[in-house]
């Protein structure tokens, strides 16, 4: 196990010691850039591989055991050891974290290929794949690591390697600023994240995975610890969890996260960093379980959230921007499900949209890789017959990301909403079902401005448009493929009931083991509620279609309609609101960004001129005394004699007087 996270480590060592310092220079001044780079690609692209290859194989030796609480752990050191406090450097694989972990490496795999040619040509080429291995090296630490300060280290370590790949072309001031913003945004709920971590030890006397569980599934240990504890540790974690995985209020950073390259937009957007908060949330389902109180925040949250990301999606023109708010949306709807406590299908979706969402992202850097990096979708159109194989894998992804039956995100988002209308939360379910109207809406509005229609683009434009280098393309035919039968992972088994071919879905039944109330959102008696499994999978279906539908009407059958419906005067307001991203930003450093700075520049003030002044003027004071003192020391003889006998003489005064 210790070589699938050491791998990536090696390949960022060799790449950032030996190809992107000075170094490179004198050991390598006879090859070309050509050779270099191609060296550099491998190394980087083998270790990931490497990666997924060992990842693979401990997969199928767990699966294949029998019972469902197979793990394979392994301890290297001790790495702190202070009083009661123990803390190793230990290692675990088990069913949840080698799901994670398949996904992780494989699909990163997929975006080192990819980048390998659209990266091709630039200067620091060499720095971005050490730094893609270094977020690989940190996530694998992060899922792998079986006790909470070593998730913490892949968790920062996570939010490091972003900044740098973030702000990778760091010349740009606007790129750079946006890779702060990440980092900063990171923090705040990372500091909520560490003080659960250090409750968590004060209420249970260890900070390991199995002895943190294992003493909260007791009912004797339990029935003295308060219940506003175990929740006040479940909020903790959340907020760690709503900085990382980008959910109201701290979501802010991750459409500004687009100014980095496209294929790092695909690798934190997709199956890696914004995935953690869900992994590490139902990796302490047993806490979340304990504390309803807590479910119904995230629950809250989470809606919002999907919610609202998915209105600002709707007017976005920035083909990026787009797929930036989908993902905010989609976590959500992955939150919605830890909140009702559907474990399994919240990482059900998380696997499915690992899928779709990387294609998404890859799939636009293909555009705009065609488009020599044209980013918006109101200047494209007609790209179908230019750039065919972009096209049909986008398409492929749309139709998942719709929640079109037969694909992947269909069944993970009906599985979703179906435990959220099943746990008694009938006002969350339609919201939810509102949103995946949202969401057809949005992307197949992405799909026909950009693919279909009438080219928006010069002749001159068009006639450099070119599909994409096979390096690039076979990544994406990998992911479409992916991205149409992933969700029979998760086939629902109330139709495989009906079929009368018994339980068909497999990952309930490789996580149950590791999911402490298994089916909790469905505890509630069927009986009270007005619809069924069938009718609520007929509803998503009508939802997916109807969004479709809409798309097809306003930007392709009638163009016009959603230009005479954004000039009257209500819906011109909400237009520009959701267009304005409802003015989150501004309202932000209008609360916290304006008013810090006015204090910066106060207390900067106050440094200058009262702590610095006070300073300052004393020692001009004792330089201007020591001026008067110089002044004296004449070098005349006369001079210090006569000083010497009026000191002797008013010596003599003050004593007898």
């Amino acid at each position: 196990m210790l070589f699938i996270i050491l791998a990536p480590l090696i390949g960022f060592i060799i790449n950032g010691i030996l190809f992107s310092t000075p170094l490179k220079n004198k050991l390598f001044k006879n090859s070309g850039e050509e050779n270099i780079n191609k060296t550099v690609s491998f190394i980087a692209c083998l270790s990931v591989f490497i990666s997924a290859v060992l990842t693979t194989f401990l997969f199928f030796k767990i699966s294949g055991a029998e019972g469902h609480n197979i793990s394979i752990t392994e301890t290297l050191f001790t790495w702190i050891n202070s009083g009661n406090l123990k803390i190793s450097i230990e290692f675990l694989f088990d069913p949840l974290s080698s799901v994670m972990a398949l996904v992780v490496t494989w699909v990163s795999f997929l975006i080192h290929v990819y980048s390998i040619g659209y990266m091709h040509g630039d200067k620091s080429y060499a720095r971005y794949f050490s730094y893609l291995n270094l977020f690989v090296f940190f996530m694998l630490i992060l899922i792998l690591g079986n006790n909470f300060p070593l998730m913490f280290v892949g968790w920062e370590g996570v939010g490091l390697a972003s900044y740098l790949l973030i702000g990778f072309w760091y010349q740009d001031l606007e790129k750079s600023y946006a890779g702060r913003k990440a980092f900063i945004v990171n923090r705040i709920g990372d500091f909520g994240f560490i003080l659960g971590i250090f409750l968590i030890y004060y209420v249970c006397g260890s900070l390991n995975y199995q002895d943190v569980f294992n003493t909260l599934s007791n009912p004797q240990f339990l029935s003295g610890v308060s219940t506003t504890i175990i929740t006040a540790i479940a909020l903790l974690l959340f907020v760690g969890a709503v900085g990382k995985s980008a959910q109201i209020p701290l979501y802010v950073w991750l459409p500004d996260a687009m100014a980095g390259p496209t294929p790092v937009s695909a690798l934190i957007h997709a199956a890696t960093m914004v995935t953690a908060g869900v992994y590490m949330t139902t990796r302490c389902n047993l806490i979340y379980s304990l504390a309803p109180f807590a479910q119904y925040v995230v629950l809250t949250i989470a809606t919002l959230t999907a919610l609202i990301a998915a209105l600002i999606a709707l007017t976005q023109n920035d083909i990026k921007k787009v797929l930036a708010y989908s993902t905010v949306s989609q976590l959500g709807y992955m939150f919605m499900a830890v909140g009702t406590g559907a474990y399994i299908f919240a990482i059900f979706h998380l696997v499915t949209h690992a899928f779709f969402k990387a294609l998404l992202f890859l799939g636009s850097g293909s555009v705009i890789h065609a488009l020599s990096g044209e980013q918006d979708i109101r200047k494209m159109g007609g790209l179908r017959k230019l750039i065919p194989t972009t096209s049909w894998t986008f398409l492929a992804a749309t139709l998942a990301i719709s929640g079109v039956p037969l694909f992947s995100g269909f069944y993970s988002k009906d599985e979703i909403l179906g435990a959220v209308y099943h746990g008694g939360f009938p006002i969350i379910w339609f919201i939810g079902v509102i949103t995946a109207v949202l969401t057809a809406f949005y992307m197949f509005r992405l799909y026909f401005l950009t693919f279909e229609g009438k080219s928006r683009m010069s002749y001159e434009e068009k006639k450099h448009v070119h599909e994409s280098p096979s390096n690039m393309t076979i990544p994406l035919i990998v992911l479409a493929v992916l991205s149409v039968i992933g969700g029979y992972i998760g086939f629902p088994e109330f139709i495989s009931h009906t079929m009368g071919i018994g339980s068909s879905n497999l990952l309930k039944h490789y996580l149950s083991g590791v999911i402490y109330n298994v089916d909790i959102a469905h505890n509630a008696s069927e009986a009270h509620h007005l619809f069924g499994h069938w009718t609520l999978l007929m509803i998503s279906v009508i939802a997916a279609f109807a969004g479709i539908l809409l798309a097809y009407l306003f930007y392709m059958l009638k163009p016009a309609i959603p230009t005479t419906l954004s000039a009257r005067p209500l819906l011109r307001s909400l237009y520009r609101s959701s267009l304005d991203k409802f003015y989150v930003d501004e309202l932000y450093s209008r609360i916290f960004l304006s008013p810090y700075y006015h204090f910066s520049e106060q207390f900067a003030d106050f440094d200058n001129k009262i702590i610095d002044g006070a300073v300052n003027g004393i020692s001009d004071n004792m330089r201007c005394l020591a001026g008067y003192v110089r002044g004296i020391e004449t070098g005349v003889l006369r001079i210090y004699a006569a000083s010497m006998f009026v000191g002797i003489v008013l010596i003599l005064i003050a004593i007898f007087i």
